[in-house]
């Protein structure tokens, strides 16, 4: 008899320990196994020598290290083949990453053109100015409520990039940005990186043409017939807009990044590290 039960001891404790190396693989999976993604953006208004014009989005990276030196978010990005890469904001969260930062921006700048824009957690830990020094200094363009133009065969469109609200009391406001935009290029497609999601109703005010936003993690966990569980930033459940195309009311477009890394206490479920490729069209394909 003691025999009987020694043998299904053993047997629950295998079976406890399988369960238990399969969900660490899960979590392990969920947090480091990068998500490629390929967005089509359409509008009408988009100049045609841009048709297929592609925009790898690096959003919430919040420090972390896809291997040696960034080299499996490296090789993805490369992948997706990018004309151009937006850094999104919340790119480390502690002063002891900074040392990070060259490498990985010589990286980038080395495959396409790369801008950037802040996130709240550059402000919160006071280093958004060492941030940006850092990036322009190897290779990355910051955009601080500023705006530049982009050309292809003759066309050009206008990329705008906003400062995280955590910033300078008194800068520049999106609205004063978008005027100046338009007082100097007339009504041109405008391509605007902000950080932000939850101000959507601001983006689609300023009429810009597409959003690129991040923040909210894609709501960390992510289940069924949901935008995801938690607001990590507002600590309320349900969050709205935090992945994929959202159409604005102004006839704009938000896509909102899943992010990369975390940055909270709550693992990503079903919720992998997200790397999208926003391809512009004139049209649907």
């Amino acid at each position: 008899m003691a025999s009987k039960r020694t043998r299904r001891g053993r047997r629950i404790l295998l079976v406890a320990l399988l369960l238990f190396l399969a969900g660490a693989l899960f979590l392990y999976d969920q947090q480091n196994r990068i998500q490629p993604e390929t967005v089509d953006a359409c509008s009408p208004r988009l100049p045609a020598a841009f048709d297929g014009f592609r925009v790898v989005q690096i959003s919430d990276l919040h420090g972390k290290m896809f291997g040696a030196d960034n080299e499996r978010l490296l090789k993805a990005v490369a992948g997706l083949e990018p004309d151009l890469i937006a850094i999104t904001g919340d790119l480390v969260d502690d002063p002891a990453q900074l040392s990070m930062i060259p490498a990985l921006a010589r990286a980038l700048s080395g495959i396409a053109p790369t801008y950037y824009v802040t996130g709240n957690h550059e402000w919160a830990i006071r280093e958004a100015r060492t941030v940006k020094g850092l990036l322009e200094q190897n290779g990355v363009i910051p955009l601080t409520n500023e705006h530049t133009l982009l050309e292809r065969e003759g066309e050009t469109l206008v990329l705008a990039g906003i400062d995280d609200p955590n910033g300078p009391y008194d800068q520049k406001s999106p609205q004063e940005l978008m005027e100046e935009i338009r007082a100097e290029q007339g009504d041109p497609y405008i391509l605007l990186l902000a950080h932000r999601n939850e101000y959507v109703e601001t983006y689609a005010a300023c009429g810009a043409d597409l959003i690129l936003c991040g923040h909210v993690h894609g709501g960390i966990i992510r289940l069924p017939f949901t935008d995801g569980l938690i607001d990590n930033t507002r600590r309320r459940l349900f969050p709205s807009y935090t992945a994929g195309l959202y159409p604005l009311d102004s006839g704009g477009v938000l896509m909102v990044s899943r992010g990369l890394g975390n940055g909270t206490g709550v693992p990503r479920l079903f919720n992998r590290p997200h790397l999208p490729v926003i391809v512009l069209r004139t049209s649907l394909q």
